[in-house]
């Protein structure tokens, strides 16, 4: 009785598990396991092993048909080539420089040979017709044959290469000057944009939390709006604004002005992807500040000021030791952000190299996919020492608190300014942000050229501009594919959610801990995983999914799947469990409980995922830029592209489009909830809440 009632469960948690394994897990394994193969010549030996076994299975005229052609058009060089290969095999040394110049080496191959005594002459004799073959020829062997040989056996002759695994490529992302200063760099840059932007976004959430800031709430939502933008929009309005061209550095202060020199005096460079970075992390990190900071009971503050303590010993010995853990989270998000970042350093950088870049160019450059993974897995060692350094400052730290209290002590007023301007002076710069972009996709041609147009919305008359796409067409392909992986990552939250919190097992808490892995692992790691992963999927090519859409939309459904699960798990963890058990009771089945009782108390989770995946779908880049095909272009991909050989209209155009349908979809649920407004804090919000 009790295992016809488990049954359904444990066939749905098999299910659910099977996928998120197959999208979650399996990708991650497969990339750590390519990170250490390493594709390597084969030794002399092996290598005649190997063509000495395509030979024989050559019907015998054949193959002395084909030893004797080969022998016969081998020229000078390769006769040279094919000796020193014999003196190998015949356990000989080489006796002549094989560093100096070819025509040197063909007459010392030859005086060599001779110098031998008879009986050692004779066996490398023996062995140069085969050498020959096995330099120069193999490759018609190694196709005379493929029917006959074993995949791995022919990929060997063909290549002269073989598979090993070891440390290589981690070793050479080290040994490598240019992939040494790119971590480097990635390192200066992550550790500058960590201390500034949690430095700032702690100050923020404590003045919104404390009444510091004038209109708080409205500054909130201000912080917020860069949440849900595309990427690199930040740069590309910066470099508008402060670049060469910008319209403060060579309109303002330049032509007009006179105060500096714009071709060299502007924000391109190290400082430039400073300040990029700084206001593209501060949202995720504030968000996660003001989630501990508001739920900091006020009650401890006034005991603090009955107790005679004054604002800066409560601010010291109170506020901030109970906030550790929020600064350790919003750290360790702004640090993993950072280093996997090279859309903004290849926008405003001036080329500047950084290891996530470097990893860009080994995976579309050079199909490298082994180093890349390296590099990959390079990327999460620091994040993780950073987040075991942090996390053992506060480990013997824990606070329970309660947000029913807010404090009455008033902030000094000169805190107060400061605050309000801080807050106020980056919402203006986010605002003027934003219109710049929008500036920037209805004006001809910036800094030349103020007329207004519409160009660049249908890529009509538009100077210079070569793509495979029309104008915001990638916007629209990055639409459908969202609108498909959406409905899809929402549900399957939802059931995720239930198995984890009603059907506990272990099996269940394997599944709820994988879907939380992209959560924590950087967007890039997750893209190189499904391109190793689904290359050839269990060894069979005919199943690849790469450069598909279907492959993005697993991807954008799966790797964003942990906020509906997070989201889920909190509510239900609220709801009465006992109205599920008397369902179970009464009869109903598994799929009658979760379709009638817990599906409708929980479609705001399930809206909340899906909204989330559409909006952060829309505007994802680092993993969809590995995987989008040759047929097809994605928006965030296309930003990107257009934004780093500046053709900035189309960027902003496209940027433009991106932004009114998340607004537009994101007021229209906001419309049809029957649970009150979904607000930008919550649908956006989550965006970068990974290690919260």
């Amino acid at each position: 009785m009790n295992l016809g009632r488990g049954l359904p469960t444990l066939i749905v948690s098999l299910i659910v598990g099977g996928l998120v394994f197959a999208f979650i897990a399996l990708p991650m394994g497969a990339m750590l396991v390519r990170s250490f193969h390493v594709d390597g010549p084969v030794s002399m030996s092996v290598l005649r092993d190997r063509t000495e076994t395509a030979l024989l299975l050559l019907p015998p005229n054949e193959r002395e048909t084909f030893v004797t052609r080969a022998v016969s058009s081998a020229d000078p060089s390769m006769r040279m080539e094919a000796i020193a290969a014999a003196m190998t095999l015949a356990d000989l040394p080489v006796q002549w420089d094989r560093k100096a110049a070819y025509s040197k080496q063909i007459v010392a191959a030859d005086e060599a040979l001779a110098r031998l005594p008879a009986d050692k002459r004779e066996s490398v004799e023996a062995h140069l017709s085969l050498a020959i073959v096995m330099l120069h020829k193999r490759i018609p062997l190694a196709y005379k044959v493929k029917d006959k040989l074993a995949v791995e056996d022919y990929s060997v002759l063909r290549s002269g290469k073989i598979r090993r695994y070891g440390l290589d490529h981690y070793r050479e992302v080290i040994e490598t000057p240019r992939m040494a200063t790119a971590a480097l760099n990635s390192l200066k840059l992550a550790s500058i944009a960590t201390v500034l932007t949690t430095l700032v976004a702690y100050l923020l959430a404590f003045g919104v939390n404390r009444g510091g800031i004038w209109r708080a709430g409205l500054a909130r939502y201000a912080i917020l709006l860069p949440l849900v933008s595309p990427p690199v929009v930040i740069a590309t309005a910066i470099v508008l604004l402060f670049g060469r061209n910008g319209l403060v550095t060579r309109a303002l202060l330049d032509d007009t002005l006179g105060l500096i020199d714009a071709g060299s005096t502007n924000l391109y460079g190290f400082y430039g992807v400073v300040v990029v970075q700084f206001l593209s992390f501060l949202p995720p990190a504030f968000i996660i500040l003001d989630n501990v900071l508001s739920k900091q009971d006020g009650r401890l503050e006034e005991a603090a000021a009955i107790q005679g303590a004054g604002f800066r010993q409560t601010f010291f010995q109170l506020h901030l030791p109970m906030a550790q853990p929020g600064l350790i989270r919003a750290a360790t998000l702004v640090f993993i952000l950072a280093m996997t970042d090279f859309g903004n350093p290849m926008v405003i950088g001036q080329n500047m190299n950084v290891l996530a870049g470097v990893l860009y160019d080994e995976m579309i450059g050079f199909s490298n996919t082994p180093l890349a993974s390296a590099i990959a897995v390079w990327l999460i060692v620091p994040v993780l020492a950073v987040y075991a350094l942090l996390a053992r400052i506060g480990r013997h730290k824990r606070f329970e608190t309660s947000e029913t209290a807010a404090s009455a002590i008033a902030l000094p007023a000169a805190l107060n300014r400061g605050l309000s301007c801080l807050a106020w002076g980056i919402a203006s710069l986010t605002a003027v942000i934003f219109a710049t972009i929008i500036m920037g996709a209805i004006v001809r041609r910036w800094g030349q050229d103020y007329s207004l147009t519409l160009d660049y919305f249908t890529s009509a008359n538009v100077p210079g501009f070569v793509s495979q796409f029309d104008g915001i067409e990638p916007v629209w392909t990055s639409l459908w594919i969202v609108l498909a992986a959406a409905p899809l990552g929402g549900l399957l939250a939802v059931i995720v959610a239930y198995l984890a919190e009603r059907v506990r097992n272990r099996l269940n808490a394997a599944i709820g801990f994988l879907v939380l892995l992209p959560a924590i692992l950087p967007g890039a790691v997750f893209g190189v995983g499904y391109i190793v992963a689904f290359n050839a999927p269990f060894g069979v090519a005919d199943w690849s999914l790469n450069g598909t859409r279907t492959l993005i939309i697993l991807n954008i459904a799966f790797g964003h799947l942990y906020v509906g699960v997070l989201a889920g798990r909190a509510m239900l963890s609220r709801l009465d469990r006992s109205v599920d058990d008397a369902a179970e009771i009464l009869g109903a089945s598994l799929w009658q409980r979760f379709s009638f009782v817990t599906l409708p108390m929980m479609r705001r989770a399930v809206l909340f995922g899906a909204l989330f995946i559409f909006v952060d779908g829309m505007c994802t880049f680092s993993a969809v830029v590995f995987l989008q095909g040759p047929d097809f272009d994605l928006a965030s991909v296309a930003i990107f592209q257009t934004a780093s050989v500046s053709y900035y209209g189309v960027a902003c155009a496209m940027s433009v489009a991106i932004l009114a349908i998340v607004f537009a979809v994101m007021g229209g649920l906001a419309t049809i909830s029957r649970f009150g407004p979904l607000s930008l804090r919550e649908a956006a919000g989550m965006k970068k809440v990974q290690v919260a």
